[in-house]
């Protein structure tokens, strides 16, 4: 198997990644219990909808968690620490609202901001350390 990229390069990326989760931690102001893949597609799937979502959509945003009943348990979680906020729906009494908490949103539009960041930096150190066929 011919790799396309050397190790210095993957170490790169580990290092970008490791970073991100570092840096999701402290939207969460350290709480380690949010670090988990089915908070990063819940909070990432209600920031990316920029305006409330139906309760009952959300459990389909954590797709490791096959159990409405299990994705429900970390939508609680998220509302209990303030993170997500529940309204009812207007246009359906039968059904809730969730939305990012305003203090999450802005903590999490600097996470996004900061990622990026560092991504342009990696791919400029990926570029300096070995080959990038993609661009050649």
């Amino acid at each position: 198997m011919t790799l396309t990229y050397n190790n210095d390069q993957h170490r790169l990326y580990l290092e970008f990644t490791d970073g991100i989760g570092q840096g999701w931690i402290e939207v969460f102001e350290g709480d380690t219990q949010f670090y988990s893949a089915a908070y990063w597609d819940l909070l990432t799937a209600v920031w990316r909808a920029e305006g409330p979502v139906r309760k009952t959509d959300a459990l389909g945003f954590m797709t490791a968690i096959k159990s409405p009943h299990t994705a429900g348990k970390y939508i609680e979680q998220a509302l209990s620490f303030g993170y997500l906020v529940e309204t009812d729906n207007p246009v359906d009494a039968r059904s809730k609202l969730i939305t990012m908490a305003p203090d999450t949103h802005k903590r999490m539009d600097q996470f996004f901001d900061d990622v990026v960041g560092k991504w342009r930096k990696t791919i400029l150190d990926v570029e300096r350390r070995g080959p990038s066929p993609e661009i050649e």
